[in-house]
């Protein structure tokens, strides 16, 4: 249903009710208060404009009737309304009848009908600070508190964790500061398990950078970035650290999940590397010293009882098991015998024959630190890929060694006897959390010795534990620094907490002079020391990855563990010097959060103040008074004087009335409504505001801010009000004279008139012509953009009458007062005898000339029409010329009109030859044959020239192809200057050869397909062979510069072949344009070169499981790079050196293009198979 049409608002027909007010301002039609209502009658001339009418164009004048709206805000002020007067009934009439005109009329106060009243101070965001919760917020999104650093601060009882961070733009990592962008779980769980190993965290402390390494270089290095990770998880006071720098310097690719067990595998080695090259005996042997054991392979024969035996180092010891295993068992069950029989009989080098055998394993001495390796991930025959084992494995908390170091007696031995030589304590389990071989995500629980607590750690978060294994950790972690886990909810107060922190800062940090040490004593949450942990001695694990034990002093029983004081190794200073300033930058972040805290209390102060200042602003007609723009006060109000206030008492509180501002005022810019002049521009008068002085001066005073520049209401530009004032007299005054044109310009046809541009005349008539250009005046009639239209180009009367009209006396005599210096013609005057001569040209001369055209078209037939180039493919030898393609396209265009074309003069054949008088130019090179050069018979040549003068002649002599082809020259090819001809250019033509396979013709849209031709308009002639060869082979010339780059040149095959630039594939001798920003003066590319273009095929893989085809077989899974590429899948490489770069494979050149019709052909052809013309 269409909507129904609004009815016209009009006036009551019965007028005002009784009692109703007439609201004058509410009536229709011109109003004297509108700015530029003085215009034209007030002022006719610029001159006399005065200050008033300069205040009007502003709305700042009385005449303009803006009303000087109350405060809205303020209960102080009075209304300015006038009381209401009782009516009094003048001769009897009843109260109904009287209707009241008043000139006294309050206008209404609103935003949308103040917005432009310069004295309405409204409506500009008072309602913020009336509203204290409102204004409050406004107050602390401006203070950018941001989160509070000492949130982050390091707690006395609990590790620090580790992150990593995808290196991204700064504005992306300051939105990611709390996450973990990388995959790099794996190092992180690694690098926290070795650092509670006090021996190796004391001989990476000792490392020193050798001699031959600078100090800069040393800091680059792996060794250098673990001393300062292992620095920052000691003594850092940040909760998180991150270990960027060490994984830049072993270039891990942090978006790549990799495998603990080979991570650690690498890093030992290479750390191992490393501590071979200092100088300190026991950091040499560190690796060895703390990690390294010793096995032993055994075979025994049974028929001599020769033994052979292979000793072996190990760093970890791998065990494969099954659903519900236990540790115990399946390190048991390695060391079983193995019997060799049968068919897997044993030579023994003593019998020297088969002999039945038993193979056997042997541990012979442990490491100090022992890891094991669970063999989680196995590869599945099957699906030919890895696959997670979710077998659940159990290992005990105290693992007695003894049973399974040495021979097999001393095994048995140890069984029935205590021990306490190779009693290991579980210090560290790796856990990989997922059910994929391929993703998942390592965590690690590891046994603080420092504080004598489990603690579990998730990269950045870092919980203390109780209960081992798979088990969620429920406890206090890093993440929620301020949850409170005693009995009792009560909230603690946040300073009490950060001041808390600070303290236990001060009381970890110890000094580094050897003269004091300070011990640190380390207070556990619970209160006792070490923390209860869970009692059962075996531990149950489907995630499980390694196992880390080390060996403990103990009593004569041996489950009871002795307690142990430790003492942490202290930091090198190079490392220490990086993890202090971190320190000091995280302390300064505290100081400053709190510091800035600080302006919260003076938030009452401010808003004080704020509304002091406006509810006191209100102007009158005759307070003195500044202009500011409207966005000036609200940016005010809602930004500057909260950021002032901040700046000013940033440490400080706010000072008192009588103590003057600190620091420089904050700058509030009124640039929006100036003009080019610096003044105020009347154009932008909708967002001025008028404000009292005082209220300037008491804005700086309380909240320290001040209007740039400070103008007053007389301050209005006089330039910008006379141009204005200009244009408003145009607008008021042309209308009127064009009426008054319209009236008299008909000029009847026997009268005398005179003509004028009837394109001038139709545009000047308008109301508001379009030729007219503010600020200046009108062009005359006989202005140059019109002069044409009536006057020929000798100054006569032009024979065009379309383009003018003729006017009546009268008419020009109006105009003549706008445009005194216009002269126009009569309209007795004659035409222009010249024109009037050329435009009578008889036919005879354009049919002599037509006669020509055609006579020279009969005898150059060979150039007009297209030749079956038999001469060419002949068995005789023909002798041909050069000509210059430029004078073929000229005679051409002559040959088509010969009336606006002029005919050729000449054949120049010098740019053919160089400055020795030698070809510039090889005429058996096709790349040299571009599209200035075409060959004729000289038969032809000689033709030519009875018909036009030049030359020289350049004779070339087309040989047969039984005698080798090509061409004959008397004169000789100049190398330098052919060479210099190619090299030495600004645009030339480059050939880009499309090679498509048999079948693969693209078809073109009726759109892109070109009209059949058969006439050439430049380049040199080709055979009708060659032209049936470019269905399957084609090429195409294209204009180039030094600066097109190859990206250009594949958008300009696009166009030309419609092959997407990304199936695009350029080659130029063989090397394949692969960069796309590389420019042909780069590349060295010659004029008339060839570029090859190959199209790529696109290969789509369709993996949708709903085609109707049935399901896809499984795709095999492709392994990843591994830490192949990274410094430590690098075996050769030091930390000193990057891997170095594979290098670039080249493609091998698979076929062998003919430089004359561009034909590839196979490697091993001696002379094109199109063309017949022979490979040097």
């Amino acid at each position: 249903m269409a909507p129904k049409r609004k009815r016209t608002t009009s006036l009551q027909p019965k007028g005002l009710s009784a009692g109703e007010q007439l609201k004058r301002d509410a009536l229709p039609g011109p109003s004297s208060s509108s700015p530029w209502a003085w215009v034209g009658t007030e002022v006719t001339d610029a001159a006399n404009i005065t200050l008033e009418h300069r205040l009007a164009t502003c709305n700042l004048s009385w005449k303009n009737n803006n009303a000087f709206c109350s405060n809205k805000y303020s209960t102080n002020e009075t209304s300015s309304s006038k009381p209401t007067v009782p009516l009094s009934n003048a001769n009897g009439e009843l109260s109904e009848d009287i209707i009241i005109i008043s000139d006294d009329d309050e206008i209404s106060c609103t935003k949308k009908g103040c917005k432009t009243n310069p004295n309405c101070l409204n409506y500009l965001g008072q309602n913020a600070w009336e509203d204290e919760d409102d204004a409050q917020e406004e107050f602390f999104k401006a203070a950018k508190l941001g989160r509070d650093p000492s949130q982050h601060s390091r707690e006395i009882d609990l590790p620090v964790g580790l992150k990593v961070v995808i290196i991204l733009s700064s504005l992306a990592i300051n939105k990611s500061i709390f996450k973990n962008l990388g995959a790099t779980c794996y190092a992180n769980a690694s690098l926290q398990v070795w650092y509670r190993d006090l021996a190796f965290r004391s001989g990476v402390y000792s490392c020193e950078p050798p001699d031959s390494i600078t100090e800069e270089k040393y800091k680059e290095s792996p060794i250098f970035q673990l001393q300062v990770t292992f620095a920052a998880l000691q003594e850092g006071n940040k909760i998180v650290f991150n270990p960027k720098s060490l994984v830049e310097s072993l270039q891990l690719r942090t978006s790549e999940q990799q495998d603990a067990q080979e991570f650690s595998k690498l890093f030992m080695s290479h750390l191992d590397a490393e501590f071979k090259k200092q100088s300190s005996a026991s950091t040499k042997t560190l690796i060895t010293d703390q990690f390294q054991g010793t096995q032993v392979y055994g075979t025994i024969c049974y028929a001599c009882k020769n033994r052979s035996e292979r000793a072996s180092d190990f760093l970890e010891i791998e065990i494969s098991f099954e659903s519900n295993s236990k540790l115990e068992d399946r390190l048991a069950a390695s060391l079983i015998p193995e019997t060799l029989s049968g068919d897997n009989k044993y030579f023994c080098s003593r019998c020297e024959t088969l002999q039945d055998a038993t193979r056997y394993t042997e541990l012979r001495q442990l490491p100090p630190v022992l890891h094991f390796s669970l063999l989680r991930f196995v590869y599945d025959i099957n699906t030919m890929e890895r696959k997670k084992s979710k077998h659940s494995i159990s290992f005990p908390r105290v693992l007695d060694m003894n049973k399974f170091v040495g021979s097999k007696n001393d095994r048995e031995r140890a069984t029935t006897k205590d021990r306490a030589d190779n009693l290991y304590e579980l210090r560290g389990i790796l856990l990989h959390k997922g059910a994929s071989a391929y993703h998942g995500h390592y965590e690690a629980q590891v046994h603080d010795i420092e504080t004598g607590s489990w603690f579990q750690f998730n990269d950045e978060t870092v919980t203390e534990i109780k209960t081992l294994g798979d088990k969620l950790p429920v406890k206090k972690s890093t993440n929620a620094p301020n949850e409170n886990n005693d009995e009792n909810d009560e909230k603690p107060n946040p300073s009490q907490v950060r001041k808390n922190r600070i303290n236990a800062r001060k009381r970890r940090r110890i000094d580094d002079s050897d003269d004091e040490v300070i011990e640190v004593k380390r207070k556990s949450s619970t209160g006792a020391s070490p923390r209860p942990v869970d009692k059962s001695n075996l531990i149950a694990s489907k995630d499980a990855y390694m196992l880390i034990y080390a060996k403990k002093g103990i009593t004569k029983d041996f489950n009871q563990v002795l307690p142990v004081a430790p003492t942490s190794p202290n930091p090198p200073p190079r490392a220490m010097e990086v993890v202090r300033d971190l320190n000091v930058s995280h302390d300064e972040a505290c100081e400053t959060y709190e510091a800035r805290q600080k302006a919260r209390e003076h938030f009452q102060e401010l808003r004080r103040e704020v509304r002091h200042i406006y509810l006191n602003w209100a102007v009158t007609q005759y307070t003195d008074s500044a202009i500011v723009s409207r966005q000036a006060l609200e940016a005010w109000l809602s930004e500057h004087c909260i950021e002032a206030a901040l700046q000013q008492n940033g440490s400080t509180e706010i000072p008192d009335d009588s103590v003057s501002t600190n620091g420089d005022p904050t700058t509030i810019p009124i640039s929006d409504i100036l003009c080019e002049h610096g003044a105020l521009d009347p154009m932008k008068s909708k967002d001025m505001k008028r404000i009292p002085l005082h209220t300037v001066d008491l804005i700086l005073k309380e909240t320290n801010c001040m209007f740039d520049p400070l103008l007053k209401p007389a301050d209005v530009c006089v330039d910008c009000v006379s141009s204005i004032f200009k244009e408003k007299l145009y607008e008021i005054d042309h209308p009127k004279l064009a009426k008054k044109f319209e009236e008299i310009y008909l000029c009847p046809e026997d009268d005398l008139g005179y003509w004028i541009s009837k394109k001038w005349l139709r545009d000047w008539k308008l109301n508001k012509p379009r030729m007219h250009t503010a600020s200046e005046a009108d062009p005359a009639p006989d202005s140059p953009d019109y002069d044409s239209h009536v006057l020929c180009e000798h100054g006569g009367l032009s024979l065009n009458m379309t383009s003018r009209r003729k006017i009546s006396v009268e008419a020009v005599e109006l105009l003549q007062q706008l445009f005194p210096s216009w002269q126009p013609l009569s309209s007795d005057t004659e035409t222009c005898a010249v024109c009037d001569a050329e435009v009578h040209i008889s036919k005879e001369d354009k049919r002599e000339a037509r006669k020509r055209v055609e006579d020279e078209k009969a005898r150059l037939k060979f150039i007009y029409e297209p030749s079956l180039d038999s001469w060419a493919n002949g068995p005789e030898m023909v002798s041909c010329a050069v000509l210059p393609s430029q004078f073929i396209k000229k005679w051409k265009r002559w040959l088509n009109n010969p009336c606006d074309n002029l005919r050729p003069d000449l054949v120049d054949n010098t740019p053919f030859l160089c400055e020795h008088d030698l070809l510039g130019f090889d005429p058996n090179c096709a790349a040299d044959l571009d599209s200035t050069i075409t060959i004729i018979q000289e038969d032809q040549w000689n033709t030519l020239q009875t018909l036009y003068e030049g030359g020289p002649l350049i004779a070339l002599t087309k040989r047969p192809k039984e005698d080798g082809g090509g061409y004959v020259h008397d004169i000789s090819i100049c190398a330098d200057c052919r060479m210099k001809r190619k090299i030495e250019w600004e645009t030339a033509d480059i050939v880009i050869h499309l090679s498509r396979p048999e079948g693969s013709k693209r078809v073109k849209s009726s759109s892109q397909q070109r009209p059949a031709t058969y006439a050439r308009s430049n380049g040199a002639r080709q055979s009708k062979r060659l032209r049936q060869y470019k269905d399957h082979n084609e090429q195409r010339r294209f204009t180039v510069t030094k600066s097109t780059t190859v990206k250009d040149l594949k958008i300009m095959a696009n166009e030309e072949f419609s092959i997407p630039t990304i199936c695009q594939r350029l080659f130029y001798q063989g090397q394949e344009l692969d960069d796309n920003a590389a420019t042909v003066g780069s590349l060295q590319l010659l004029a008339n070169d060839v570029v090859y273009l190959r199209e790529a095929e696109e290969i789509h893989e369709i993996h949708d499981s709903d085609s109707e085809e049935g399901p896809l077989s499984k795709r095999r899974r492709e392994e990843g790079l591994g830490f192949g590429g990274t410094l430590l899948g690098n075996v050769d490489s030091s930390w000193s050196s990057s891997p170095e770069p594979p290098p670039s494979s080249s493609l091998p050149i698979a076929e062998k293009p003919c430089l004359a019709c561009t034909f590839s052909n196979a490697p091993q052809a001696l002379s094109c198979e199109m063309c017949d013309t022979l490979f040097k």
